[in-house]
């Protein structure tokens, strides 16, 4: 898909925002990151720091890098999944999680709330499952890593708690793949990346591509070896490489791609619809209930204090990754931002990041 750049001046334009980053680099918060920003359907800036680690300085990073999206595998997987598939009319977003996973509420107690779920909860994180567990360190196939998904207790009744959920999104991915009759990653491939064409974004890159992309973690307690090109998430990992919470990979300029097509309300830059405009606003506004939510379905928003800092408007939508990635689309501006990083390198200790992400995005809108 063919973006206008006008990014011929962007070092200038910018220059302030590329600090940031290059201090952080400097400070170690991470060996590198590409990053680029969409205006009014022109990318302004695609660029990038750093190097694939701090030590080795043979591997810069590029603009084209691509990156372990992490969790924003589920914005532009699972949610756009569930996007195109109510607009279909083969989700219902009331229906209860348990129509498409048994398994979820056969065997349950009396009283627990389960049969109550539904994907809707799943989307806004108001289901009452907990945020994360470490299910990989008991289970190593995808069958029972599953199998404990559907079993895991809820912590607050459906629908009365906000609480981002990984385990949330594993279901809703695995419901997704029931009422589409097709696994997640080949769906999105073949409905969503490929309309798109996003030509970096994949599941589980090749072995032979490996070594073009930065490595995340050196893993020295579970897989114990340096994950590179492998998803850093272990529940994912797991779940061979593919799950509704992460596991997706592409660079800047595919992120951004993505973005244009929400801005467009659903429309590809090759003007063919691939979400009703309807739908987009739907999925992109802020949950009512429960109270003190910040979440739209499948997507975040701007709360005080925002990684995309001071500057985006309240219709503002975005997500993080936590191998130190991030999107953000301001509505009302037509503006899209994405930073992509491996901060967990060597490891995940560095939390740094949470003051780089603002400071970046303040920089930016400096320089529109």
């Amino acid at each position: 898909m063919t973006l206008p750049f006008a990014n011929s001046n962007q070092r200038t334009r910018f220059g302030v925002a590329r600090t940031v980053l290059q201090q952080a680099v400097n400070d170690h918060v991470f060996p590198g990151a590409a990053y680029g920003v969409l205006l009014d359907g022109q990318i302004v800036a695609l660029d990038a720091v750093g190097h694939f680690t701090y030590d080795d300085v043979s591997a810069e990073v590029m603009p084209e890098t691509i990156f372990d999206l992490a969790s924003i595998t589920k914005v532009m997987a699972t949610t756009a999944m569930a996007m195109l598939l109510f607009d279909r009319g083969i989700l219902d977003l009331d229906a209860p999680l348990g129509e498409m996973l048994p398994g979820f509420v056969i065997g349950s107690a009396a009283g627990s709330g389960r049969e109550h779920v539904t994907m809707r909860m799943l989307l806004a994180h108001s289901s009452g499952l907990p945020a994360y567990a470490r299910l990989f360190e008991q289970h190593t196939s995808a069958s029972g890593l599953l199998r404990a998904c559907l079993q895991m207790p809820l912590e607050a009744t459906p629908g009365m708690r906000a609480e981002y959920s990984d385990i949330g999104f594993i279901l809703l991915g695995k419901a997704l793949e029931v009422l589409a009759g097709d696994h997640l990653a080949q769906f999105c491939q073949r409905e969503i990346f490929a309309p798109l064409e996003l030509t970096s974004a994949c599941f589980c890159p090749s072995a032979s591509s490996r070594p073009q992309l930065p490595p995340t973690e050196n893993d020295t307690t579970f897989r114990k070896r340096v994950l590179q090109g492998e998803v850093h998430d272990e529940n994912a990992f797991v779940l061979g490489g593919c799950g509704g919470h992460a596991g997706l990979f592409a660079n800047a300029l595919d992120v951004l791609r993505f973005a244009s097509c929400i801005l467009a309300e659903g429309w590809t830059a090759r003007g063919e619809q691939l979400f009703q405009p309807t739908t987009v606003q739907l999925f992109a506004t802020r949950q009512s209930t429960p109270p003190g939510a910040s979440r739209a379905l499948g997507w975040d928003t701007p709360t005080v204090p925002s990684s995309s800092g001071k500057n985006f408007s309240a219709s503002s939508i975005g997500h993080l990754g936590y191998t130190g990635t991030s999107l953000w689309i301001d509505r009302d501006r037509n503006l899209a931002v994405v930073l992509l990083t491996n901060r967990t390198w060597p490891d995940r200790s560095n939390k740094a990041i949470q003051r780089v992400r603002p400071a970046f995005h303040d920089a930016i809108f400096n320089g529109l």
